[in-house]
């Protein structure tokens, strides 16, 4: 049978930001930091997001294999990105020297949760395309 073109889509999603997730976020905090660094020189901050995006990422690949089956843990992704995205939205404006985050980070993880969100089948199309 085969795949419907939504998981399809999903499963490529899934191959791309998992990759984007392990080898990604530290090439932008290199390339542009003041759009996705939270501070200069060592950070154990930067160290410890860095190793909880790379572990997500490795499950977002592993979840790419069979989407309909880590429902929750895309949904997780999504919900988290939004929750991240706000939190930082907001020390941007709390903290002027953080600001760029709004052109960086911020709507990477909203545009992530977006196309997570907007891919993953809901209800009866979730359970009769499992």
């Amino acid at each position: 049978m085969a795949e419907p073109d939504s998981t399809k889509y999903l499963r490529i999603a899934l191959r791309l930001v998992g990759l984007i997730f392990i080898f990604g976020i530290y090439t932008l905090c290199v390339i542009w930091p003041s759009g996705w660094s939270w501070h200069t020189g060592h950070s154990d901050y930067l160290q410890m997001i860095l190793g909880v995006y790379a572990t997500l990422g490795v499950f977002l690949l592993l979840a790419s294999r069979n989407p309909l089956a880590h429902l929750s843990l895309i949904w997780f992704t999504v919900w988290s990105s939004v929750v991240h995205a706000g939190i930082m939205a907001a020390q941007s404006f709390a903290n002027p020297e953080h600001m760029g985050h709004l052109w960086g980070d911020v709507p990477a993880l909203l545009i992530v949760a977006a196309v997570l969100a907007l891919l993953t089948p809901r209800g009866a199309a979730a359970r009769s395309a499992a």
